[in-house]
C-alpha cells in the first residue's frame, strides 16, 4: 500500500485555506443524519465532539475515567504556544513553523506544521472568547513567557494550570452540547476492539468499567483521541489509565503505527525515589525560564547544595549552548543532565538528579514575582519532596513523558483505515522525532476545534455509507474475540501479579530503548521483550471475573497490549539506524555528542503495517519533503 498524505498543491502558506475550500460540504439540513463516535475527552477529543456537536452532527463520546474534566491533558502545565507576536520580539507564523520542524529534527511533514503554525492564533482568540484565565500583563494584555527551543516569548499560560484551565474551556464547550442532547455522554468506557464494516470503521466495542459488560455502538465515522503511551515504560509522567489499547486494537484492523520510537523523555521531572514508585511527576518546563540548572563540578561532591560555592558549580547548559542556555529543548537538556549524573555529578541519595535553581531570580526578582509566576508548582514541589524550592534547590531527572509517534494520519487526519480519524496525542502527524513545549496543547485544539470538524464533513460528504447497526455480523464477531481474550486471562491462575511484570516491561524499555540506544542493547531488548511476553501467559494472576468491576482484568488487557506494543518500539528503533530529536543511537552522534541524522536514508515516516499474531509487521515507508526549510544539523549553541 502506497501512503498518500494527500496533502494539498500550491504555495506552502495557502494549502489550508485551498483545501478547506476544496473539500466537500455536508448540507447543514443533513449533518443531522451522520453519527460520529470520538473516544476520549482530553483536548483534543473534547474539543473535536463540542464543535461536531455545534455544527449539527450527532456525537456519541466516550471516556475512561469517571468524568471528561480527569483527562490527562489537565496535566499539562506549562503553557500554549502561539505566533501572536505580542512581546514585539520578531515571533510569526513562519518562524513558530520553523521552530517546531528544526524541533521535531526534520521528521514532521511541512504542510502539517505550517497548517498548526497558521491555527494558533485562532486557538488563543477562540480559548479567550470562551474566557480562559490567560495570566495578563499590567495593562491588562495576555502576557506570554519562552519555552525550550524558541528565541521568542509566545507561550500563553494560567500560572502553572494552563492544560486544566484550556480543558475547562473545552469541557464547558462540551457540556453545552451534552445539555443540548447533540452529545451523548459514555463515561466509565474502554475502546476494546474498532469495528470495521466493508472495508470503513464503522464502529466500536467498550467494556463498561463498572459491570463489567461489553457494550457495541456504530456510526458512520470513528474519532480517536485518547493520548499516548508513555506508560509502557511502566513509570512515567503520564496518568495511569493512559495506555495504547485503543490505538494498538485500531493497528490489529489495519491502522499503521508510524515512528512508535519516538519517545520523548522531559527533562523536569522530580527523580524517583523508591523501587515501588508507581508515578513519576512532571515540573513544568516553563520553570526553566527562571531557573538555572547545575550539578557541582567534581565528580562524587556529596556537600548540600548552599556549601557548593559559585566556583565550583558548573552551570552546564548555559556553558554548552549558550545562544539558548536553560531553554535548550527537551531532548537536549534531558541527555545532558543524562550525561552529568553518568560522570558521576549527579545530586541527592540515587546520584540520578541535578539541580534547579532559582537563587538568582529570587534575588533578581523578588519572592513575589517568582510565587506569581509558579507558586503552585513550587508548592506541589514541596508537598512531594518535603523540601522548599524558595530555599533549596529543586532536584530534577529526566523522565517519560509525551509520545510522537502513533496512528499513521493523512493531511486530513484519517488513518489508513477509511472513516477512522486520529487526533492529538494518539496520531503521529505534527512533532516530527522530539516536541517542543507547549505545542502538545496547541497541536490537541488545532485538531479538535479547526481540523476535524472540516475534513470529516469532506469524507461524510464524499462518501456512500449505507446504513449500519450494532447487530451486524463484524460486531458480533469482535465480541466474540474480545470475550475470549478476557476468558484466557482469567484462566492463567499464575503466580504473578499485573503490575511486576509492567514494571519488567517498562525496565528493560528504559535501560535499552530510553533516552539513548545502540544496536546491541536493542537487539537484546527485543529478546528480553518476546521472552518476558511469553511468560505473561503463563504466569500473570487475574483475580475476578469478567462480568464485574474487575480493575486486575483492565490491566492485564492494556499490559498484554503494552507487550506486543513495545516489541513494535524496539524494531521501530532497530530499523532507525540514526540519531534524530528523541531518538538517540549511541552509534550515531557528532563530535559534540549531539545527534547526527542520516538524511540521505532517513529522511522518512516509519508506519508499520500489522500482519498477524507472531507475524512480523510490515514497513511501510513515507518520504519527507522539506521544500521551504534547509534540511541542517540541529544546533542550540
Amino acid at each position: 500500500m502506497t501512503l498518500d498524505a494527500k496533502i494539498p498543491g500550491g504555495p506552502l502558506t495557502e494549502k489550508w485555506d485551498r483545501h478547506q475550500f476544496e473539500l466537500k460540504l455536508v448540507n447543514p439540513a443533513n449533518k443531522k443524519k451522520f453519527d460520529i463516535i470520538v473516544v476520549g475527552t482530553g483536548l483534543a477529543g473534547a474539543s473535536a465532539a463540542a464543535t461536531m456537536a455545534e455544527l449539527g452532527y450527532n456525537v456519541k463520546n466516550f471516556c475512561i475515567q469517571d468524568t471528561p474534566r480527569r483527562a490527562h491533558s489537565i496535566a499539562a502545565q506549562g503553557g500554549i504556544n502561539a505566533a501572536k507576536n505580542y512581546a514585539n520580539d520578531g515571533d510569526s507564523v513562519w518562524r513558530l513553523f520553523y521552530d517546531t520542524i528544526k524541533g521535531g529534527d526534520f521528521r514532521s511533514r511541512e504542510a502539517n506544521v505550517y497548517r498548526l503554525a497558521q491555527l494558533s492564533t485562532q486557538i488563543i482568540d477562540h480559548c479567550v472568547a470562551q474566557g480562559i484565565p490567560f495570566a495578563r500583563d499590567y495593562g491588562g494584555l495576555l502576557d506570554n513567557r519562552s519555552f525550550g527551543g524558541a528565541q521568542v516569548s509566545r507561550t500563553f499560560y494560567a500560572k502553572g494550570q494552563t492544560g486544566q484551565q484550556l480543558l475547562l474551556g473545552a469541557y464547558s464547550a462540551l457540556m453545552r452540547q451534552v445539555a443540548k442532547g447533540k452529545v451523548e455522554m459514555f463515561p466509565r468506557r474502554e475502546m476494546l476492539d474498532l469495528v470495521i464494516v466493508d472495508g470503513k470503521a464503522r464502529g466500536i466495542l467498550v467494556r463498561n468499567l463498572i459491570t463489567g459488560k461489553l457494550e457495541t455502538y456504530a456510526a458512520h465515522a470513528v474519532v480517536l483521541a485518547t493520548g499516548g503511551y508513555g506508560n509502557a515504560y511502566f513509570l512515567s509522567t503520564n496518568a495511569m489509565s493512559c495506555n495504547v489499547t485503543a490505538a494498538y486494537r485500531a493497528y490489529k484492523k489495519g491502522a499503521y503505527f508510524a515512528n512508535p520510537c519516538f519517545t520523548q523523555i522531559h527533562p523536569t521531572c522530580i527523580p524517583v525515589h523508591g523501587t515501588y514508585q508507581s508515578k513519576l511527576t512532571l515540573m513544568s518546563e516553563s520553570l526553566r525560564n527562571d531557573g538555572r540548572v547545575w550539578v557541582s563540578r567534581q565528580p562524587g561532591d556529596k556537600r548540600p547544595p548552599n556549601q557548593i560555592p559559585e566556583s565550583e558549580r558548573d552551570y552546564y547548559l548555559e556553558r554548552k549552548y549558550p545562544s539558548f542556555g536553560n531553554l535548550v529543548p527537551r531532548d537536549v537538556a534531558s541527555r545532558n543532565a543524562k550525561e552529568q549524573c553518568d560522570q558521576g555529578k549527579g545530586v541527592g541519595e540515587t546520584g540520578l538528579a541535578v539541580y534547579l535553581d532559582f537563587a538568582d531570580a529570587i534575588k533578581r526578582d523578588g519572592k513575589d514575582v517568582i510565587e506569581a509566576r509558579y507558586g503552585n508548582l513550587f508548592q506541589m514541589y514541596e508537598k512531594i519532596t518535603g523540601e522548599n524550592p524558595y530555599e533549596t534547590p529543586m532536584q530534577i531527572y529526566p523522565a517519560v513523558h509525551y509520545t510522537m509517534g502513533g496512528l499513521w494520519v493523512d493531511y486530513n487526519l484519517m488513518s489508513t483505515i477509511d472513516g477512522l480519524f486520529v487526533l492529538g496525542e494518539a496520531n503521529f502527524s505534527d512533532h516530527g522525532a522530539n516536541r517542543l513545549g507547549a505545542s502538545a496543547l496547541m497541536q490537541g485544539l488545532a485538531d479538535g476545534y479547526f481540523i476535524i470538524p472540516y475534513t470529516i464533513g469532506g469524507y461524510l460528504a464524499g462518501t456512500e455509507l449505507p446504513e449500519v447497526k450494532t447487530d451486524h455480523d463484524a460486531f458480533a464477531k469482535s465480541k466474540t474475540d474480545v470475550t475470549a481474550q478476557a476468558e484466557k486471562l482469567l484462566s492463567i491462575n499464575g503466580h504473578r501479579t499485573v503490575d511486576e511484570i509492567h514494571r519488567e516491561l517498562g525496565m528493560i524499555l528504559w535501560d535499552y530503548c530510553g533516552m539513548s540506544r545502540d544496536m546491541e542493547s536493542l537487539e537484546k531488548a527485543l529478546k528480553m521483550i518476546r521472552e518476558l511476553r511469553a511468560r505473561f501467559w503463563k504466569e500473570v494472576n487475574v483475580p475476578g471475573s469478567s462480568e464485574d468491576l474487575n480493575q486486575s482484568l483492565e490491566k492485564a488487557g492494556r499490559v498484554a497490549d503494552f507487550l506486543e506494543f513495545g516489541e513494535l518500539m524496539v524494531l521501530d528503533a532497530l530499523n532507525r539506524e540514526e540519531s534524530c530529536g528523541c531518538h538517540f543511537n549511541l552509534a550515531c552522534q557528532t563530535e559534540d555528542h549531539e545527534a547526527l541524522r542520516d538524511d540521505e536514508n532517513y529522511c522518512h515516516v516509519n508506519a508499520w503495517e500489522f500482519k498477524g499474531k507472531e507475524q512480523a509487521p510490515a514497513l511501510h515507508t513515507e518520504p519527507l519533503m522539506f521544500e521551504n526549510v534547509e534540511l541542517s544539523q540541529r544546533s542550540y549553541k
